[in-house]
């Protein structure tokens, strides 16, 4: 899984490079807040950041007000990464659209114990927005009958959306899933076959 490092400072940058590596994931850095943002427009965006609060071109409750609007499937999961730590800038942080706020320097084990759950919660969210896809999908290809049919009382032939009759089974046919065989019922078949004798 990919997390982007929006972080200025080349030393930390550097070391969040190693640390992620080391736990397996691979990173994707950006200097200023301005690239960090370019990088959560494109298709392929690292479903999780760690954003630095303070950074040039654009600070990092900017990026993650914008990274409100990015119309995706699934959203990313920011980790604010900064020195500021007092209780008005964690608010501030999580009110912005952060959905994590750690202060440096941190501590190695709290980071990687927070980044588990951002990947838990980014694969649970990856999962559900795929089901809700196939559903829609399937209920794009569900065909219903609702509503009042107009039926001949004679023919039963159904008048159709443009007015026309047509037979009851082709109707339904087009409207719904369902498929047809023809047999004979034993009431008509006293009337149509009366000759036949069913007991022999």
């Amino acid at each position: 899984m990919d997390i982007l490092i929006a972080e200025d400072d080349s030393t930390t940058r550097m070391m969040l490079q190693g640390i992620l590596n080391k736990w397996g994931f691979n990173s994707v850095s950006a200097v200023n807040g301005k690239d960090a943002l370019a990088i959560l427009q494109k298709k392929n965006f690292p479903p999780i950041a760690l954003l630095d609060w303070n950074m040039p071109e654009m600070d990092g409750i900017d990026v993650c007000r914008r990274a409100q609007t990015i119309q995706v499937q699934v959203p990313v999961y920011i980790i604010m990464l900064t020195v500021r730590d007092s209780k008005d800038d964690i608010v501030k942080g999580l009110e912005a659209g952060a959905d994590d706020y750690i202060t440096k320097p941190f501590d190695e084990n709290e980071l990687r114990a927070r980044i588990n759950v951002a990947k838990r919660m980014v694969e649970t969210q990856f999962a559900l927005s795929q089901k809700a896809m196939e559903l829609s999908q399937t209920l794009k290809h569900v065909k219903t009958l609702q509503g009042i049919i107009p039926i001949c009382s004679f023919c039963h032939k159904i008048r159709n959306d443009i007015q026309a009759w047509e037979r009851l089974e082709s109707y339904i046919q087009k409207h719904s899933d369902a498929k047809f065989s023809h047999g004979i019922c034993p009431d008509c078949e006293k009337i149509h076959y009366p000759d036949i004798d069913n007991g022999h």
